[in-house]
């Protein structure tokens, strides 16, 4: 073992080690200071409310538009890509077509494309998960793979946000449902985030064909639903896989408490009994800020940023960049820097002014940050130095 390896295992060790047991109380950051050495660059501009992004192996964009479009970036280039065969798109508040996601083992011509969205109508709703093939022109042979259960009405909390792991599995945020009075069966949509027998308020661990992946760590529990990986989420709207294979999340808070996770299976992540946001309705505390047995978060944003997409840099441009998470603000329209010591603390938060709202930040493969804003005629952004 080299001497790096070493140090990259030990590293490892340590995020799990924080990832599995209790933290102390966190203190949440409002504004951090602005980032400095780096300026905007618009690729390209009139993207329909779009959502996600992904990159085809050869450098081109697909971008997911929220009313059920698709499009092309090709350097300045926008292009409408048709989609065949969705299911019932619900586009109410929040709900629409969602996330993107390119199979990672598809690096030629006609690769598989995996898409989030929320189907169904105003009274009966849920986040689901369909795959189709990109044959450069269109994407067709749209199939189901995953159907988030029990359905719920309203247009809030989809959560949405889909990542794959270096074994070819993926993982799939499902939002809690909505927020007091929405309810679910006998119980506030909220509470569906610590009942095991529910997809809403956690993340769900799939194989590429949208079954549950074996081994997952809940599935064990009487009740549980065999898809669950973690529990405990209230809207996660940002993830990604670090180059260790970590896993981590940006997840919304009430009016207040947003957070950054590290996430480990089989873990609870405490929502809503856990929690450092207010009610929207009462502005009384929701649940208590520490809970034996829940895991603390890293970071914790009140104001609420309105936690968007989230990206881990590895790029060139940036070199003080390197292993920080970035994270997108929808309500704050920025983008935070989270840095971190070798041990795992957060040592450094910065913002990146952006002027608008932010709905997904990513790393492209030529190594420099990319944003999409959320907007009817949205724009797609890069970060450069200045």
């Amino acid at each position: 073992m080299t001497s790096y390896q070493g140090i990259a295992l030990a590293v490892a060790s340590l995020f799990t080690s924080l990832a599995g047991h209790a933290l102390a109380q966190v203190t949440p950051v409002a504004e951090p200071p602005a980032a400095k050495g780096w300026k905007l660059e618009t690729v390209a501009d009139g993207l329909p409310q779009p959502w996600g992004m992904a990159w085809l192996a050869d450098g081109r964009v697909l971008v997911t538009g929220k009313k059920g479009t698709l499009h092309l970036v090709e350097g300045k280039q926008v292009r409408d890509i048709p989609v065949d065969g969705l299911p019932a798109l619900f586009t109410g508040g929040q709900g629409g077509l969602l996330d993107i996601a390119v199979h990672p083992a598809d690096q030629g011509p006609n690769p598989r494309i995996y898409m989030t969205m929320a189907s169904g109508t105003e009274d009966a709703n849920r986040t689901v998960l369909v795959q189709g093939v990109f044959d450069g022109k269109r994407v067709h042979g749209i199939k189901t793979l995953f159907t988030a259960s029990p359905a719920k009405s309203g247009g809030q909390h989809f959560g949405s946000r889909i990542v794959f792991l270096k074994d070819g599995t993926l993982l799939m945020s499902i939002g809690d449902g909505g927020n007091p009075p929405a309810r679910v069966g006998d119980m506030l949509a909220r509470d569906q985030a610590q009942n095991v027998g529910s997809h809403n308020g956690s993340i769900l661990h799939l194989s590429a064909e949208g079954k549950a992946a074996p081994g997952n760590p809940l599935a064990a529990q009487k009740g549980a639903l065999p898809e669950l990986w973690s529990i405990g989420h209230r809207n996660i709207q940002g993830m990604t896989v670090d180059p260790q294979g970590r896993v981590w999340a940006s997840e919304h808070g009430p009016r207040g408490g947003d957070e950054i996770n590290l996430i480990e299976g089989g873990k609870n992540y405490g929502w809503p009994l856990q929690s450092y946001g207010m009610d929207y309705k009462t502005r009384e505390p929701v649940g208590k800020q520490v809970v034996p047995g829940m895991v603390q978060p890293l970071v914790v944003w009140t104001p609420s940023t309105g936690a968007s997409g989230l990206a881990w840099y590895t790029g060139q441009a940036f070199p003080a960049w390197r292993g920080s998470l970035f994270s997108g603000g929808l309500a704050t329209e920025d983008i935070r820097r989270v840095a971190f010591d070798a041990q795992g603390k957060v040592v450094k938060q910065e913002r990146l002014a952006i002027g608008k709202r932010v709905r997904d930040v990513r790393q492209g493969p030529d190594g420099y940050l990319y944003a999409i804003t959320d907007e009817t005629r949205g724009s797609l952004l890069r970060i450069v130095p200045q």
